[in-house]
């Protein structure tokens, strides 16, 4: 069963089943094509033999890959199985991997060919949860998963192979929340499909269509947009395994026809050596946080295409809203209409406020997640009554259905797309045995819209620089959640109950 009355599961994502229509393109010297069928049937492959390991219904897998086929070939062949896909960014360090590993009890580490006897941070982790261990990578001829530590799984039988079922989850992504504690967001493969179909219908992606992903893989933004949906409408992505300065050579070359990437991407984009002639822009994507409507001008006049912006959370298995292609009206500034899911603003009290009047973004549909993984007071205080999500985000709605986002009623520091829990960061500079106290909180930056400033006040009798605390945090967090610039204030700002608000803080060292 195949098409539009096939389950809402990802293992009836693929509706071409053509030899010959390339579904993803890896432009490595020389490029790797894989059609359609063919993907489907390494997929088919890689489900087998991790029934055979071991994996069942509910079994979460950590992906610790770069963009490349592997993942993609991986990530399918686990939510086949009625695993649980969960990508890891491979930059993370060891205790971050850890706590990755540990809240889903992984009972499989993937990893890069090479990468076990390296020992690095995230062989450590799995080791640590007695997970299995295997190295995947592409050998000319199918993807190969090879086992390098039973783990935990060396006393579980063979599985059957399994079939999907609307209901499993089939990804969990972390998402960093105010008490610091990242929270565990399940989708069900019927979350899945409800923002697939909702991606292809508002882009109207068909078997013509071509992207280049450059989107990170273990993001929302890249698995659903930018990879599963073309898979989905039978188009096709090229992969390349980061955002590199041939960015426009390669689109050219691969006759891709529009990319989705954040405003920091977008920025990089616009400095990297321009095509000549310029090759025909379906449309260009912006979304994971807001863009400047300088860099919206500046990005229509260069490459001569619709910049539709849009808004999406993991929690919503991506899209929420998106700006329209023409001849739709398409804006600076919004964030458009909503797509696939019904909108409302809400003031403080939980009342839908009048159009155009300022509230809280909060949505609810099919492809809402159904609640935080072991978080019940998460979950009391992110949905209404009625299951409507609560998102942080502030905005208010136009004439026209259009949102307009004003602001965030949360703390998080929103790098570029990477959502960064202050109290995350907080908690790691205060282990230092000279910091006292440290706070952390959102900068204004230009080149990802927002970055980390701390202040940190000295403990009593002890020195400290910013350019050793940077190091020092480096060694225990990703690069991107490392503080751009630290403050070393006598004493931190509180109000007058004593308490510490982010906001005041980053207000007063700014003005210091």
């Amino acid at each position: 069963m195949n098409g539009h009355d096939a389950p809402k599961t990802l293992t009836h994502l693929f509706r071409s089943q053509s030899r010959t229509a390339p579904a993803l393109i890896i432009p490595t010297e020389p490029a790797v094509t894989v059609s359609h069928a063919d993907l489907h049937d390494h997929i088919g492959q890689l489900q087998g033999e991790l029934a055979k390991l071991g994996i069942q219904h509910g079994s979460a897998v950590s992906i610790a890959l770069p963009n490349c086929l592997e993942l993609i070939g991986v990530f399918l062949a686990v939510t086949w199985q009625r695993g649980i896909a969960a990508p890891l960014n491979p930059g993370y360090k060891q205790d971050e991997v850890e706590f990755y590993i540990g809240d889903l009890g992984s009972d499989l580490l993937v990893i890069p060919q090479g990468a076990f006897e390296k020992g690095g941070p995230a062989v450590k982790a799995a080791r640590t949860y007695e997970a299995a261990i295997a190295e995947c990578y592409w050998n000319g001829k199918k993807i190969v998963l090879d086992v390098k530590d039973c783990g935990k799984l060396g006393s579980r039988d063979s599985q059957d192979v399994l079939e999907a079922e609307e209901d499993d989850v089939g990804l969990v992504l972390h998402t960093s929340g105010t008490t610091g504690r990242p929270k565990a967001v399940p989708l069900t493969h019927a979350n899945l499909l409800a923002s697939i179909e909702s991606i292809c219908r508002t882009y109207e992606l068909s078997p013509n269509d071509r992207t280049l992903l450059v989107m990170p893989l273990f993001h929302v933004h890249g698995l659903l947009a930018s990879f599963l949906s073309p898979l989905y409408s039978g188009g096709s992505a090229v992969v390349p395994s980061r955002l590199e300065p041939s960015f426009w050579q390669v689109f050219a070359q691969h006759k891709a026809n529009w990319y989705t990437a954040t405003p920091s991407m977008h920025r990089l984009i616009l400095q990297f050596p321009p095509p000549d002639p310029l090759p025909k822009i379906r449309f260009i994507r912006s979304c994971s946080s807001q863009l400047a409507p300088a860099l919206f001008h500046k990005l229509e006049e260069a490459f001569k295409a619709p910049v539709l912006e849009s808004y999406a959370m993991t929690e919503a298995a991506h899209l929420m809203c998106s700006n329209p292609l023409p001849p739709g009206k398409h804006y600076p500034g919004t964030v458009g209409p909503a797509q696939g899911v019904e909108l409302r603003i809400l003031d403080a009290d939980g009342k839908e406020v009048q159009q155009g009047g300022v509230g809280e973004v909060c949505i609810r549909g099919a492809s809402v997640t159904k609640g935080y993984l072991n978080n019940e007071e998460a979950n009391k205080s992110s949905f209404t009554k009625d299951r409507f999500f609560q998102t942080g985000d502030q905005g208010k709605v136009d004439e026209d259905g259009y949102l307009t986002l004003t602001g965030r009623l949360k703390e998080m520091i929103n790098k570029g797309g990477e959502k960064i829990s202050p109290v995350e960061i907080d908690n790691v500079i205060s282990q230092h045995e000279a910091v006292a106290e440290a706070v952390s909180f959102a900068i204004d930056d230009e080149a990802y819209g927002q970055e980390v400033g701390c202040a940190v006040k000295v403990a009593e009798g002890q020195s400290l620089d910013s350019r050793e605390l940077k190091k020092w945090v480096g060694e225990k967090l990703a690069a991107h959640k490392v503080p751009k610039k630290i403050w070393f204030p006598d004493e931190i700002p509180k109000t007058a109950t004593g308490k510490v608000q982010r906001k005041l803080v980053a207000e007063k060292m700014a003005k210091s």
